[in-house]
């Protein structure tokens, strides 16, 4: 059963006059093909995996508006547009007891989730993309990224199309731009918080460029000043860890995090930064693996009289104040506060 709607070089005028209109006039997940000048090439950009960033899917609604044509062929995935439209709006990541899309992007595909993954790579398979530009919001605010799987000049050009950052990833999550490779590089962009007119901005004009440039490869003479951040480490919570946002240690809770803990995206954290507050040990509440496979916990953090604290100079990011998000997925990445991996 086909779960996208697939729609050809839609008029401007019949999408929709607002973002919400736009989504409800896709009534569902949708596949929009877009004719380019060279109709020989194409490129994909997806969008919308989780209905709760949805400052990509408002970029493309507002160049689909405009009219315009794109350099080559531009097939544009919008995905959890269901989620998205569920009250209240642009909140839910993904609908109750579903996965999360994008770990849903390898086998075994059998579930709606996964069905939807699979259909999603049916379709690049189906256009083969010459390049994929997965698109979302962090969970927290902050500045906007580049995450790839490996480093090469044709990821460096994309990422630099869209922001001044770049991380290089190697954890096996079954996301979206695991799938990159020389012949489709992928990167997943995080244009900033979903509530961050920075974010809309950055979302906007990076698609602009990725639309209208000729070569998206040769387009990177910005990306000599890219930021590279290699290996990160995710803190996670173990199961049935009990978590919170305070300006102070709540009772009830087994952890509490400041709620500004955010303020620290890309920024260095020393050993006297205080993240938040716990009565517990740190092995018992938190997991984190390395590249090796080894636990990294009491690299990335430490327990000091009831106070959490970096447990050496690191830098953060995708650094969380959702509750939820933390605890269903993780409270942040790390790397060492010069960009390198965590050191054994």
């Amino acid at each position: 059963m086909r779960r996208f709607r697939f729609l050809r070089d839609p008029d401007p005028a019949a999408i929709g006059d607002s973002f919400e209109a736009f989504l409800r006039w896709l009534e569902g997940p949708a596949c929009l093909f877009i004719s380019g000048a060279d109709d020989s090439r194409c490129r994909a950009f997806v969008t919308l995996l989780h209905g709760n960033e949805p400052s990509g899917a408002r970029a493309l609604w507002r160049w689909l508006r405009e009219g315009e044509r794109p350099a080559v062929n531009l097939v544009c995935i919008v995905a959890s547009v269901t989620a998205a439209l569920t009250e209240p709006l642009f909140t839910h990541r993904m609908l109750p007891r579903a996965r999360d899309l994008n770990r849903c992007f390898r086998p075994p595909f059998d579930d709606a989730q996964g069905r939807l993954a699979e259909e999603i790579l049916e379709l690049l398979r189906l256009h083969r993309p010459e390049a994929v530009v997965d698109m979302h919001n962090t969970s927290g605010s902050g500045p906007s990224f580049a995450v790839c799987t490996f480093p090469d000049r044709q990821h460096d050009a994309l990422a630099a199309l869209f922001t001044g950052r770049l991380i290089i990833s190697h954890l096996d999550l079954g996301a979206l731009m695991e799938i990159s490779d020389h012949r489709c590089p992928t990167v997943t962009i995080e244009v900033g918080g979903r509530l961050d007119d920075a974010a809309h901005r950055c979302a906007y004009e990076g698609l602009c460029r990725y639309a209208a440039v000729e070569d998206v490869f040769a387009a990177g003479i910005r990306e000599r000043g890219l930021e590279r951040l290699a290996d990160p480490v995710r803190l996670e919570l173990r199961d049935g860890v009990s978590l919170t946002y305070a300006p102070r240690p709540c009772a009830g809770h087994d952890i509490t995090l400041r709620p500004d803990i955010e303020h620290h995206n890309f920024g260095s954290v020393g050993p006297d930064v205080v993240l938040g507050w716990t009565g517990g040990v740190a092995s018992r509440l938190f997991r984190a693996v390395d590249a090796a496979g080894s636990c990294a916990v009491d690299r990335l953090v430490r327990i000091e009289d009831g106070e959490l604290r970096p447990a050496q100079p690191l830098k953060l990011f995708m650094i969380t104040t959702n509750a939820g998000i933390a605890q269903s997925d993780c409270l942040f990445y790390a790397v060492a506060d010069d960009g390198q991996p965590i050191a054994a």
